[in-house]
C-alpha cells in the first residue's frame, strides 16, 4: 500500500502548538509484504537511517505488529527545519501501513497534534486534546493566499528550541498571543484583512532567536519584500512569508538576498496550501518538483 502526506508549517506565529498548515511538499510511504525488513530511502534525508530505526519503519511494525516488510520512503520535506517532516512521516507511513486511524497514530509519534492534524487533514488546522483524543477542525483559508518559505541550511530540533521556552507567561502575553491569533484567524481567511501585526507573538518566537539571530532580519525583508506578515514556521529555522500568490515571485526574491546579505546558506520555497492531505491508494504518487 503507498500513502502520501503533505508538509505542515505549524505556530504560524501568535499559535503556538495549535495551528497549522498543509503546503504542497510531500512524504510518500510504500508498504508491502517481505521476507524481512527492508528500509529504501529518497530524497530529503535519504540514508540517515535505512533500517528498522527509520521512523517509518517503527510506525509500520508498530501498525501491522511484524517486521516483514518491505518500506519505501520519498520524500520532498526538508528535515528539521520546521516544516513538519516528521509528523507527515508519521502520518504516510501510518496510513501505507493500514491504521484504522492515522492521526492518532502520527500525533502519538510525533508529538505534535497539530503538524499531524494538517498532514492528515489538509488546509488550515486548530488542533487539540479534548478528552484523550486530537481533535482537529479545517479553518477557512483565502485561495488568494501563498506562502514563501526561507529554508537555511541549518538544523534546528524542535527539543532543542522548545528547551528555549519559559515554564510559564504572563496573563499579559496570553491576552497578547490570544489578540494576534484572533486577527491572524481573520486574515487567513480573508486577506484584505490580515495586517503585519497578525502574526507577532510572544511565547515562543523571540525566546529562539538566540538559535537562529538572523531571524528577525529576515522576518523584516520578507515583509519590506512584500508578505502581508511573516513568522517561523514551527520551531524553525525556516521562515515564512504569507502573501498574495500575485506577490510571491517578488517575496522570493527579497527572501533569496536577505539569505545572501545576512552570509545564511539556504533555498527559497513558494508553497501553496494542500488541501487533501493524506491520500491513501496503490495509484498515490509524489507530485514532481
Amino acid at each position: 500500500m503507498r500513502a502520501r502526506a503533505p508538509a505542515s508549517s505549524a505556530n504560524l506565529g501568535p499559535g503556538f502548538d495549535v495551528l497549522a498548515l498543509a503546503v504542497d511538499r510531500y512524504v510518500e510511504v510504500e508498504v508491502e509484504p517481505a521476507d524481512r525488513l527492508t528500509v529504501r530511502s529518497e530524497g530529503e534525508g535519504a540514508g540517515i537511517a535505512d533500517d528498522a530505526g527509520h521512523l517509518a519503519a517503527r510506525v509500520a511494525m508498530d501498525v501491522v505488529g511484524h517486521d516483514r516488510l518491505a518500506i519505501t520512503v520519498r520524500s520532498q520535506v526538508p528535515v528539521a527545519r520546521g516544516l513538519g517532516s516528521s509528523a507527515a512521516l508519521a502520518a504516510a507511513a501510518a496510513g501505507a501501513a493500514g491504521a484504522e486511524d492515522p492521526l492518532a497514530v502520527a500525533a502519538r509519534v510525533d508529538g505534535h497534534p497539530e503538524n499531524a492534524a494538517a498532514s492528515v487533514v489538509g488546509g488550515l488546522v486548530v488542533a487539540t486534546v479534548v478528552r484523550g483524543a486530537v481533535h482537529a477542525v479545517r479553518l477557512p483559508l483565502d485561495p488568494a493566499l501563498a506562502f514563501v518559505a526561507a529554508v537555511p541550511d541549518r538544523a534546528l530540533p524542535t527539543a532543542r528550541a522548545r528547551q528555549l521556552l519559559p515554564a510559564q507567561v504572563s496573563r499579559e502575553d496570553a491576552t497578547f498571543n490570544l489578540g494576534r491569533m484572533g486577527l491572524l484567524l481573520a486574515g487567513l481567511a480573508d486577506h484584505r484583512l490580515l495586517v503585519r501585526e497578525a502574526a507577532e507573538d510572544r511565547l515562543h518566537q523571540d525566546h529562539r532567536n538566540v538559535l537562529f539571530p538572523e531571524a528577525p532580519k529576515l522576518l523584516a525583508a520578507l515583509q519590506a519584500g512584500g508578505a502581508l506578515a511573516a513568522c517561523w514556521s514551527g520551531a524553525g529555522p525556516t521562515l515564512l512569508g504569507i502573501c498574495l500568490q500575485a506577490d510571491a515571485p517578488s517575496v522570493a526574491t527579497a527572501a533569496r538576498s536577505a539569505l545572501a546579505e545576512a552570509g545564511v546558506p539556504g533555498r527559497v520555497m513558494v508553497l501553496r496550501p494542500d488541501l487533501q492531505g493524506l491520500v491513501v491508494g496503490e495509484g498515490t504518487r509524489i507530485p514532481a518538483g
